[in-house]
């Protein structure tokens, strides 16, 4: 537990409203804390479901982070029929209602109304509540610039795509090379986010995000969990559109030297196990806790790896085992050439000398870790900004590459392990491309850093009296 003492009597009230599904709330947990740490006379209510405060609050609690729960939208007795998205429509459903709600309890409780807003970028609507309260409203974007870039634009690319298609019929070519996305010099209209121009533009979580797209340049901040060296021109951009558009991150690198959280035991070990191998001669595989490759991948995956012999850690559920081609698991256990746990310390595994490569979904704070390391990465993506990341991360940034064909076969995995693993050539422009970029990424977290100077400006615009 962290400190619970008794803090100076508020001074201001900023409620807190956050996206309670995947990494989000923990994310913004991460900013609150910064800010609660910058100005301990501000209380923050902090609102979320209680399914997911309990995990957020369950071992932290400080003085001026107050936590209440709001619905998740689900009724009593539901029964999920197992649709796409289904739990996050049903919250989407009461967000507003709930939230607002949660301010008047809020104010009542802490006694002071609230004088800011700091929000889940997701939340479009908590632009008209700040509006009408007369108060600050901070968008906080989890995610890259590049996909932030990618919803704000998502009128113009829509439009653009539309002329493309003058004079032909059906839809826009998923493979067409485009540059009029401001800040990016070209994307593949298929690595855009989902519900851009493909996908369901209709869905909730589509329409959420036109919307948020559409009315955060009233914002009167937008701080982004990246650096501003890693997307100069995208910062440049979003910089003449957005109101203090702020690069704050990356957070992993923040949170460990600024304020490490309680270190998680290395239950399985994985640490001593890369003690005992040779310098970058590991791959690091993970998906996260929510992608999973299908069967057929996690075969491919297997079988590259006996095959060419290299050296892996493998972090996957349990459940998932039982697709591994027979005998997988006691063959390379047996000769010592592989690891596979249902849990791995990834920023500890990412920094250890042994590994030279991180086989990914994408997921921005996985790419930020990784960069944060200096490993260079095999792609995979799944949905959301992942294969915009992957994008950036193969074609801009140049620090890894997207496994051919968009999924794994064991020829494909087998070329691109045995070529990122590679000293020579293309492979080593890629580990000199992402070793500088960890420098960058370093310096801009340092006290005179870009991103620690770009906080100081978000707790002005948090902390300030008046708009």
């Amino acid at each position: 537990m962290e400190d619970t003492t008794t803090g100076p009597p508020p001074e201001r009230h900023v409620a807190v409203f956050a996206f309670p599904f995947a990494s989000h709330p923990p994310l913004l947990l991460t900013l609150v804390r910064r800010l609660a740490s910058a100005a301990p006379t501000v209380v923050f209510s902090f609102f979320s479901t209680a399914k997911s405060n309990r995990s957020l609050f369950s071992d932290f609690s400080c003085h001026n982070i107050r936590p209440y729960d709001v619905s998740d939208g689900i009724p009593e007795g539901y029964v999920f029929q197992g649709k796409l998205q289904e739990d996050i429509n049903l919250f989407l459903a009461v967000a507003e209602e709930e939230l607002r709600k949660g301010v008047k309890v809020a104010e009542a409780d802490i006694g002071v109304n609230v004088g800011c807003l700091v929000v889940d970028a997701f939340f479009w609507f908590s632009g008209d509540m700040a509006e009408e309260m007369k108060i600050p409203w901070v968008a906080f974007w989890t995610a890259g610039a590049c996909s932030l870039s990618a919803h704000f634009y998502t009128d113009v690319i829509r439009s653009k795509s539309s002329q493309l298609l003058e004079g032909s019929s059906g839809v826009p070519d998923e493979d067409e090379i485009v540059d009029f996305v401001p800040g990016i010099s070209a994307i593949r209209l298929s690595d855009l986010p989902s519900g851009v121009l493909f996908g369901n533009l209709e869905s909730p979580f589509s329409t959420m995000l036109h919307k948020m797209g559409r009315t955060i340049a009233k914002a009167t901040a937008v701080p982004i969990n990246s650096f501003q060296e890693l997307d100069p021109d995208l910062t440049k951009n979003l910089s003449s559109e957005l109101n203090n558009f702020l690069n704050i991150g990356p957070f992993n690198l923040i949170t460990s030297k600024q304020n490490p959280p309680p270190s998680k035991v290395d239950e399985f070990s994985c640490i001593s196990w890369l003690e005992a191998q040779e310098p970058r001669s590991v791959a690091y595989i993970s998906f996260g806790t929510v992608c999973r490759p299908p069967p057929h991948e996690l075969v491919a995956i297997a079988e590259a790896l006996e095959e060419t012999k290299i050296l892996f850690l493998w972090s996957i559920n349990n459940d998932s085992k039982k697709h591994f081609p027979e005998g997988f698991l006691e063959r390379t256990t047996a000769d010592g050439s592989g690891k596979v746990v249902p849990w791995a310390p990834q920023v500890q595994v990412l920094e250890h000398v042994a590994v030279g490569v991180f086989v990914t979904h994408g997921g921005w704070n996985s790419v930020l870790e990784s960069v944060g390391a200096g490993i260079p990465m095999i792609c995979r993506p799944f949905f959301g900004d992942q294969q915009l990341n992957t994008w950036m991360i193969e074609k801009v940034w140049g620090i890894g590459v997207r496994i051919e064909g968009g999924s794994f076969t064991k020829r494909g995995t087998r070329c691109a392990l045995e070529r990122v693993l590679s000293l020579d050539g293309s492979p080593k422009r890629i580990k000199e491309r992402v070793e500088a970029l960890k420098e960058l990424a370093h310096k801009a977290v340092e006290p005179n850093g870009s991103s620690n100077q770009n906080f100081k400006t978000l707790v002005d615009v948090v902390t300030r009296a008046t708009l």
